[in-house]
């Protein structure tokens, strides 16, 4: 009899500790992860173009993948990071329901 009533007292215990609610859902971590690898895609097609010799002047500086394809991937990298942050985890009765 002793060990039915201290099962039922842990049950009833478990189903009041609280459950830890995070800021973020797991559709928030994917996105934001999405968003910093597209960051560092951008800033990796933004680097180099320097001349080993400082005396020479690199024309690559000036190349169409670090003017226009680098800034316009930095872009889209800060807004898909924004929209992670933005957009509200589901609540969790309709998240098990899916």
């Amino acid at each position: 009899m002793a060990k039915e009533a201290i099962k039922k007292d842990t049950k009833v215990s478990a189903e009041q500790t609280p459950k830890m609610n995070f800021a973020f859902g797991r559709k928030n971590y994917m996105m934001l992860l999405v968003g910093i690898v597209t960051l560092i895609i951008g800033f990796i097609a933004l680097s180099g173009g320097g001349s080993t010799d400082p005396n020479v002047f690199s024309t690559e500086l000036f190349s169409p993948r670090r003017m226009v394809f680098a800034p316009i991937i930095l872009i889209i990298g800060y807004g898909i990071v924004a929209y992670a942050i933005m957009i509200r985890p589901k609540p969790e009765a309709e998240e098990t329901q899916e």
